[in-house]
């Protein structure tokens, strides 16, 4: 039985388009023009138990308000949705106490406090008892390596520093489902790293089903199998990551190793592929992917080649061109 069950979720914005000028104010008293922008537009998915989801889209694509009406934040404008079994927007109780959103342009943490005393507060009003508070905190803090930063002023904190903190806030009273809105944005690599490294354990053994929006495709790479495409607030592509490459990129890179590459003509090169970087001892071609094997003999034939390389399009660049469209 999945756990989040989204069916046509709808969220429309209206805005009110001021006319300019004084006289434009006066009229908008009387009457008035808006704007309606659907954020998110008859979105559908089901999640199973466990799965950890890649949830991606361009600036705008409505990922966020998504996840906040999962999280009961915002009420849609029209259809339906069951996490754990829950209404979201209903905000009861018991839902509320199973789930955790973590925004990572958002502070859930008490800015002038020690961030164990904020920990300390989300433990009193989960009524987590103090020897589970105590092993959940020094475990998630090891993990994390922030275990000698517990009782830092959260303003004095690094912003990887303070992201780990916030993770261990949104895992403190193990919610069954966790939303991730960016959770590693601004981090530097090794702080990506360890919050990647981190989630990926986490769910492994607690079982928590993640759906997690991210713009560094090496948090996605890394951590997710399946992965959901929204854009202008429709669901473009629900599948496996693996399948976007097979999907939406008709080509590979084939890089070849000859000692003639720096003389060959660009011209007489055209006719093997789309020659996208050349050097003095490599060339390397954009090759349709069911002329890979031709070409591959054709160049084999006509040149003095020592090595051949063949490789699929980065996924980066993939998303980056679905994204363009």
């Amino acid at each position: 039985m999945p756990v989040i069950e989204v069916s046509n979720l709808t969220k429309a914005f209206r805005t009110y388009k001021k006319r300019p000028g004084f006289s434009g104010a006066v009229k908008g008293l009387f009457h008035r023009q808006y704007d309606q922008t659907l954020a998110a537009n008859e979105v559908s998915f089901q999640i199973e138990p466990g799965e950890l989801v890649g949830f991606l889209g361009p600036n705008g694509a409505g990922k966020t308000t998504t996840l906040k009406m999962l999280a009961g934040l915002l009420y849609p404008t029209s259809g339906t949705a069951k996490v754990l079994g829950y209404t979201p927007w209903e905000r009861a109780d018991g839902y509320r106490r199973q789930f955790a959103l973590l925004l990572g342009q958002k502070n859930q943490l008490w800015w002038d406090l020690p961030a164990r005393e904020s920990l300390e507060l989300n433990a009193k009003i989960y009524g987590i008892p103090t020897d589970r508070f105590e092993r959940t905190v020094a475990e998630m803090s090891e993990m994390l390596d922030v275990k000698d930063k517990l009782n830092v002023s959260v303003r004095e904190l690094s912003l990887g520093e303070r992201m780990k903190m916030e993770l261990i806030a949104s895992l403190l009273h193990e919610p069954k489902v966790l939303f991730l809105d960016e959770p590693t944005i601004g981090l530097d690599v090794t702080s990506q790293k360890t919050v990647r490294d981190f989630i990926r354990r986490h769910n492994a053994e607690r079982k928590t089903t993640i759906l997690l929006t991210s713009h560094y495709m090496a948090d996605i790479q890394a951590l997710c199998e399946r992965v959901i495409i929204i854009d202008h607030g429709k669901i473009f592509f629900d599948g496996k990551l693996s399948e976007i490459v097979d999907r939406f990129a008709d080509f590979k890179l084939l890089t070849i190793q000859c000692e003639l590459a720096k003389d060959c003509p660009a011209e007489n090169l055209n006719r093997y592929g789309e020659v996208v970087e050349k050097s003095a001892d490599s060339i390397k071609f954009k090759v349709k992917r069911d002329r890979v094997i031709a070409v591959c003999k054709a160049l084999l034939d006509d040149l003095p080649v020592s090595d051949i390389d063949i490789q699929e399009v980065p996924i980066e660049d993939v998303i980056r061109q679905i994204f363009a469209r």
